[in-house]
């Protein structure tokens, strides 16, 4: 027999999806899409431009925490670490305690820039590259850090990268060789690296920086050729010399990881007058949601030009302190 109480009970759950039944339908195309978040980071290069005493990873991770961004970019090349002799006990010391200290900070160290090159005509010289890249893989797994920005490489027919830059990144082939053979010889190279960047859990962040990658075209033809979840688009937004926004949007829908460049006191060997709002429109129409990490690359002094870069990519991306 229903008592009292379940009688009314009942009673009320109907009315409810009576009155439920009731209302207008919710049209799903109404309702905007939610926003993507997108997270800031400071790469420490922004510090360190190779031409003076470096900056510590550490210096870099409290002056991060201190300007509020989430992430840390750490240039391998400024760790206390050789970059080409293998990985050593004090070396792993090392890379714990940097990760403590980020931790200690709240700062995530979100990629590890390395550089190879795999553009090598000598097949031994490009193991090298590959044997390099796999320790990069292993550094970045004991710190923590889900990625690593790759290179494609390049000729080297311009030895200077000062050259380089004022030939606006365009080189001659290799005599005796085609461009389709430097296609393979990378291809190869980075499919060699994939197990250990499964193995470990990094995505390999492949940069439009110079090289094969130079061109959107290039770029993705790397890209294509390769079919993993661990292969992606690093996008530097200040690696197009001309046309930037055609190219950014060529590519965005590959991200994994944007670097940003400023250029404030003038670029170090270029500069470009970038329109963040319309960078971000392109990512956003991309769907990417991850990080955007600055790459302050001009002569002001980065403790003014860095935190002013920041609030120029939270503005635009639409991010908070």
């Amino acid at each position: 027999m229903m008592n009292r109480r379940s009688f009314l009970a009942g009673a009320a759950a109907s009315g409810a999806l009576a009155m439920a039944s009731q209302l207008p339908a919710a049209d799903a195309k109404s309702k905007p899409a939610p926003h993507k978040r997108i997270k800031l980071g400071i790469a420490s290069y922004s510090y360190w431009h190779f031409k003076t005493e470096k900056v510590s990873i550490e210096t870099v991770i409290d002056k991060a925490a201190t300007i509020g961004v989430e992430g840390v970019d750490v240039l391998h090349r400024q760790m206390d670490v050789p970059e080409k002799e293998p990985l050593t006990p004090e070396h792993r010391s090392y890379f714990q305690k940097l990760k403590r200290h980020a931790f200690r900070a709240g700062i995530d160290l979100v990629c590890l820039s390395t550089h190879q090159n795999f553009v090598q005509a000598d097949p031994a010289e490009r193991q090298k590259q590959i044997d390099h890249t796999i320790k990069c893989i292993e550094i970045a797994y004991e710190l923590g850090i889900p990625s690593i920005r790759l290179n494609s490489g390049r000729w080297n027919t311009i030895k200077d990268f000062d050259d380089l830059m004022k030939a606006r990144g365009i080189e001659p082939v290799l005599p005796g060789h085609q461009e389709d053979e430097g296609f393979a010889w990378c291809i190869e190279s980075i499919e060699k690296c994939l197990p250990k960047a499964e193995q470990c859990g990094v995505i390999l962040a492949l940069e439009n920086h110079w090289g094969l990658s130079r061109t959107p075209e290039g770029h993705l033809r790397l890209l294509n050729a390769i079919q993993s979840p661990w292969l992606g688009a690093l996008v530097d937004t200040g690696n197009y010399m001309e046309n930037p926004y055609d190219k950014l949007e060529k590519v965005a829908p590959r991200a994994v990881y944007v670097q940003a460049k400023t250029y404030y006191g003038g670029g170090e060997w270029y500069t470009l007058d970038l329109d963040y709002p319309r960078i971000a429109k392109i990512f956003e129409k991309a769907g990417y949601s991850g990080y955007v990490s600055l790459e302050f690359e001009g002569k002001e002094n980065p403790d003014v030009a860095v935190p002013k870069s920041i609030e120029v990519l939270r503005k635009a991306f639409k991010t908070h302190a």
